[in-house]
């Protein structure tokens, strides 16, 4: 029975990951596949073509993203987003929702900024215990000048949902910056600790995972 239950589980292990990608992809695609319906009727791909082709949505949104880059990259397309989101700032509701989202891709899909690009490692809720964080900035203005210390901000996220967390005043001599990407850092999070990046010094003496980050 201890076979045949490893079994069903190295089973599990390879359909439910397949499963759940194609599942998301298929969402994926079938909302993008909704942007053909912006064209009129007679001019749709299935119209056309006689019969559905999955994905043809795809095309479409990515040159209606391209043309809008386009349009809001030069001047007058910058004044018209400007204008849109003044009038969107002024609706109670809205203006916060569309600020917490432009907010986010800002951080995410840019890299203007220094968040989310550093994995980091400090002692929390105490001392002696360890808890992976995020660097989201490293200039806090008057944060930094009230504490008389060189201090970052980071973002503790938890587990298993890294969306939720809290944001730590941390000076820089009391962070350890680790050398796993984000990526790998929120499959650590996401799965509890039990999915642990493969690192390449794990033959490397232990004052080496301690060295203090390079100010």
């Amino acid at each position: 029975m201890k076979r045949i239950r490893r079994y069903i589980v190295a089973g599990l292990l390879v359909w439910v990951p397949l499963g759940v990608t194609l599942f998301l992809l298929k969402v994926l695609v079938d909302l993008m596949d909704q942007t053909l319906l912006l064209l009129p009727p007679p001019y749709r791909p299935d119209a056309l073509l006689g019969f559905h082709i999955p994905g043809l949505g795809i095309l479409l949104s990515l040159a209606v993203l391209l043309v809008t880059g386009i349009l809001a990259a030069n001047l007058v397309g910058r004044q018209l987003v400007h204008l849109w989101e003044s009038i969107l700032q002024r609706i109670p509701f809205v203006r916060s929702i569309y600020s917490a989202a432009k907010n986010f891709a800002e951080i995410v899909l840019t890299d203007a900024n220094q968040s989310f690009n550093k994995v980091l490692l400090i002692e929390y809720p105490r001392k002696g215990l360890y808890s992976l964080c995020f660097q989201t900035s490293t200039y806090l203005g008057e944060v930094q000048a009230r504490t008389g210390e060189d201090v970052i901000c980071v973002f503790v996220p938890t587990t298993p949902n890294p969306t939720s967390g809290l944001i730590l005043m941390v000076p820089k001599s009391d962070v350890i910056e680790l050398e796993m990407d984000v990526e790998d850092a929120l499959k650590m999070v996401v799965s509890l600790g039990v999915v642990v990046p493969r690192w390449n010094g794990e033959d490397a003496p232990v004052s080496l995972a301690k060295a203090q980050p390079q100010p």
